[in-house]
């Protein structure tokens, strides 16, 4: 012990002469100050969630391995979370920002999130989590770049370009909750925006005179990487730019086997990567779409976000008719085999310098196996809720991380079915329990009438499978073995169903959910406990010193808790945090 304590000392005596050389900074800070501001996006006064005063927010830009460092300041006149989907939070889910792992931020307080971006890359964004306020912004895009000594899989683009699209209400989220909780659907979205815009003016009758569109302006003859995100809410979007070929190159953290697409389907909640080249000439601008899909197109024809792609050297604006979608209304195969022919580029290097498809999740066996399938809303207790194999689900007071933490009985249950129930549904706090270093096969099963995306926090998983039907055991023979995608989000079609496998290696409390919005707000969701049972293992990161508390533990909150958490940011502090966190690392290393 003595020779550790000696090596720690020496350990910040060389990084605090040596810190502020280098060449990269391992710590990146954000100020957020999230509050409701004015704005018409599609023409209508409403009131938005900005950050800094601005809708969409801040583009969250760090390097595999930084340390982020989001002091977020709650303006807003109700409890506050910030979730980063997508983003593992290795060994440290207390960073999560989900009502399972932690407290909400009350009005007027603030609380910093600390994480490290642990071997990751890829396209990603951040949202508020609670109370539906993502439906009224809050929103951004997460870039994490890969590290100078590991290559990309393609040349260096000349730019990076970020676009969120989502559908959206003129109604702000309280008045859509609302709506939710008197027992009703939400009914049709009133547009889609790109960017926190509404859509240029390609049709007099259908669009507005004086909506405010965006406009991306682009070089003749280079390549742009282009992130496009699906913010929204419930909506299946297909994204395209007029007369330009979309490159796949990478999707929420992993590189992709590269093919051209026309056109993508990016459905709730998913993030891709593509490699657009300008090699169109310049007689006008292009139109840039983001259009509703599997819904009837002529009644749906006002829920239509479009851009402007502009070359520097444009002669004017677009004109004519938007280009075309998936003509597919009588095929509903054409979308599934267009997600199929998404793939894991084995070749590439990812985040570390070995080869992505070095990890072969194929010849790995299976330990557990959950069959969640859910179902249009239904009525349990006189309320309309959603389910997930019978089970709608109760965020508790405490939260469940919380409650673990400090040992308090009751809060939740750890009997999540592996097969859905066979009784009536109920309305229930219950979780499954993850085997530690287990594979995890689920099978998402969606019996509803529209498309539903599923996110799991703390992980990438590999979408093995889908088709129509009912799955079965012997549906495991169409499984891909080799090089299905690593991702964070599966979309499952209606009447069909999506595997995927996880393997159990993160410590901590993980939700796993619907990401459409409407659905998640009504119970479609659960988490999934997973404990290193080895007796003083240092496998998660300890309680963070400004955790928030509430619930049966809301005495425990003192007013000075935050202190801590408002006087963190400038280099000094960002410096200083490193230190912290490295030597929370060593000291887990050396017991």
């Amino acid at each position: 012990m003595a020779s550790c304590s000696y090596f720690l000392l020496l350990f910040i005596h060389i990084f605090l002469l040596s810190g502020l050389s280098f060449s990269e900074d391992p710590s990146v800070s954000y100020e957020f100050v999230l509050s409701y501001i004015t704005a018409s996006p599609l023409g209508v006064p409403q009131q938005v969630i900005a950050i800094n005063g601005k809708f969409p927010g801040p583009t969250i830009n760090v390097t595999t391995n930084n340390y982020v460092v989001v002091n977020v300041r709650n303006k807003l006149d109700e409890d506050l979370l910030m979730h980063w989907s997508g983003i593992q939070q290795r060994r440290s889910s207390w960073q999560d920002g989900v009502l399972g792992t932690n407290c909400p931020i009350p009005p007027k307080w603030n609380w910093t999130y600390q994480f490290q971006v642990k071997d990751q890359i890829g396209s990603f964004f951040y949202f508020p989590s609670l109370n539906f306020q993502r439906a009224s912004g809050g929103f951004g895009t997460i870039i994490i770049n890969n590290r100078a000594i590991i290559p990309i899989p393609f040349d260096t683009p000349h730019g990076d370009i970020t676009i969120l699209i989502g559908d959206w209400y003129t109604q702000n989220h309280m008045a859509l909750r609302k709506t939710l909780n008197s027992g009703k659907d939400l009914g049709m979205p009133d547009g889609v925006l790109i960017n926190g815009k509404g859509p240029f003016r390609y049709n007099d009758t259908l669009v507005p005179d004086g909506i405010d569109y965006e406009t991306i302006t682009v070089h003749p003859g280079k390549t742009y990487r282009i992130r496009v995100s699906n913010v929204g809410i419930s909506t299946s979007l297909n994204f395209r730019i007029q007369n330009h070929n979309l490159l796949l190159a990478e999707t929420e953290g992993s590189y992709t086997v590269q093919q051209n697409y026309t056109s993508l389907d990016i459905h709730v909640g998913q993030s891709y990567s593509f490699l657009v080249t300008m090699d169109q000439n310049a007689s006008s601008d292009y139109y840039i779409v983001a259009s509703a899909r599997f819904v009837n197109e002529s009644v749906w024809q006002r829920v239509t976000g479009v851009a402007l792609l502009h070359y520097t050297n444009s002669k004017g604006k677009a004109s004519g008719p938007l280009p075309d979608p998936p003509q597919d209304q009588y095929d509903k195969t054409f979308s599934m085999n267009q997600a199929r022919s998404i793939r894991w580029n084995v070749s590439a290097s990812g985040a570390r310098p070995n080869l992505q498809g070095s990890f072969r999740y194929g010849s790995i066996n299976v330990t557990q196996v959950y069959v969640l399938k859910n179902k249009p809303p239904i009525m349990i207790d006189g309320k309309r809720r959603t389910i997930l194999s019978g089970i709608s689900f109760v965020n508790p007071a405490t939260p469940i991380r919380l409650a673990d933490e400090y040992k308090v009985k009751g809060v939740y249950k750890l009997n999540f079915p592996t097969r859905p129930l066979t009784g009536p549904p109920r309305m229930e706090t219950s979780v499954i329990n993850g085997t530690y270093r287990g594979f995890m096969e689920v099978i998402l099963q969606n019996n509803d009438t529209k498309v539903q995306t599923y996110h799991m926090n703390g992980y990438a998983f590999f979408v093995v499978g889908m088709d129509y039907g009912e799955w079965t055991d012997n549906s495991r023979g169409t499984y891909n073995k080799w090089d299905g995608i690593a991702r964070t989000t599966a979309h499952v079609y209606p009447g069909a169903w999506t595997a995927i496998l996880i393997s159990l290696d993160n410590v901590g409390v993980w939700n796993i959910r619907t990401e459409n919005l409407d659905s998640w707000y009504l119970g479609q969701e659960t988490y999934i406990k997973v404990v290193n049972p080895e007796p003083n293992n240092k496998t998660e990161f300890t309680i963070p010193d400004n955790a928030l508390f509430c619930g049966a533990l809301r005495k425990m909150q003192k007013p000075q808790d935050i202190s801590f958490a408002t006087s963190i940011g400038g280099n000094g502090s960002k410096l200083l945090l490193s230190l912290l966190l490295m030597v929370s690392a060593l000291i887990s290393m050396f017991h």
